[in-house]
């Protein structure tokens, strides 16, 4: 997580607390300073951390070695044999690193080395602040931290938190209001979510959101949509469902009024919002709001956007989880999984935690039919 803690009591900080002098640990007070300093080795790993660049950025740098090894060691035996696509080799020749995929190229494309991704993505952003580009001509430069550069889709699961430490790592080091390093903060929140380290991913996006606040961000800023938009995807996954609800209809809203009801931005709040109200079992409220959203994101982003596939994955599920659910309603859940799941399987991948997370809604919900379908008392 980044260091809103007290090294040594854990003490939430916020912007207040004390700072090392060599190297900006950050402490509560001068006993838990001085107690860090005399037991806890910090009089050891002062000057490390001082070299590393600062507490943060040294913190940053070593859990962004360790999501690495984490993601190699997963692809492990998905990449055996195979060679990067930037530099061609097996191990990386500095860090000896080893292969990930985590996007959906099929076959063996995609295969690559996270500080390859990292190296390539550094540059890009360089050359853009270089030539001073504008927002439009940066944004494919700033893909390449979330997305394959082949397939153009995200990157998911662990190599999407690794990502997300490098940016960090990159950036912690400017000025808090630079929005570069405020987009980097952004990605690692995001990265660690899709890690599933949900509580870490709580302390950077709630420490995000007060920071916008603390300067002055307007609440119907894109930039504050989104922070809130994730910290409700994170409340979500903590099971903290009405905390999400609350957010996630606050973002549909303004994203309503800010951008119409036909915008790319306002169609993921409504994808989300239904989400929520899903889990919370207001079906009425889902369909609702889905019957005017689906027909909009089939119209404007197509039938493979995943926005759209979501958005139909929740119709699906709209139908499907609620326990009145007629026999026609569970066998339109089923067509309509099984169309998302073969257009999931084309564009993302039969790997893509959205295309299983589909299948396996799919096999409980056809087992669920099987059983209303069988007459009572049959073999």
């Amino acid at each position: 997580m980044i260091l809103t803690q007290c090294a040594v009591c854990a003490t939430e900080l916020g912007t207040g607390g004390k700072r090392c002098g060599r190297c900006s640990t950050r402490y509560c007070g001068p006993a838990c300073q001085k107690q860090h300093w005399e037991a806890g080795g910090h009089d050891k790993l002062c000057k490390m951390i001082k070299k590393g660049g600062g507490a943060e950025e040294y913190h940053a740098e070593k859990k962004y070695k360790e999501a690495v090894a984490v993601a190699a060691e997963k692809y492990a035996d998905d990449t055996k044999g195979q060679t990067c696509f930037i530099c061609t080799q097996a191990l990386h020749w500095k860090t000896k690193e080893g292969l990930v995929r985590g996007c959906s190229c099929r076959g063996t494309a995609g295969v690559v080395h996270v500080s390859c991704l990292v190296e390539q993505a550094k540059i890009l952003v360089a050359e853009g602040e270089e030539n001073n580009l504008d927002y439009e001509a940066m944004q494919p430069r700033w893909d390449r931290w979330t997305q394959c550069s082949l397939c153009e889709q995200s990157y998911h699961s662990v190599v999407r938190c690794a990502l997300g430490w490098a940016c960090w790592k990159t950036f912690v080091g400017r000025p808090e209001m630079d929005p570069t390093r405020q987009l980097a903060l952004c990605l690692l929140g995001k990265g660690l979510s899709a890690g599933g380290h949900y509580e870490d991913a709580l302390v950077v996006q709630e420490a995000e959101l007060a920071t916008g606040r603390r300067v002055g961000t307007s609440e119907n800023a894109n930039h504050m949509l989104t922070v809130k938009s994730n910290l409700a995807k994170t409340y979500q996954s903590l099971d903290r469902s009405e905390e999400a609800l609350s957010l996630r209809q606050e973002v549909y809203s303004r994203t309503l009024k800010l951008h119409g009801k036909e915008h790319g931005r306002t169609l993921q709040a409504a994808s989300n919002y239904v989400s929520s109200l899903i889990g919370l079992k207001r079906f009425q409220q889902a369909k609702k709001l889905l019957r005017k959203s689906i027909p909009a994101a089939r119209r404007v982003l197509g039938e493979s956007n995943q926005i759209t596939l979501h958005l139909r994955c929740n119709y699906a599920q709209s139908l499907c989880c609620n326990a009145a659910a007629t026999l026609p309603e569970l066998r339109e859940a089923v067509t309509t999984f099984e169309d998302v799941e073969r257009i999931a399987r084309r564009v993302l991948g039969g790997a893509h935690p959205f295309t299983t997370g589909v299948e396996d809604s799919l096999r409980k919900l056809r087992d669920a039919l099987t059983t209303r379908e069988t007459p009572s008392g049959s073999a």
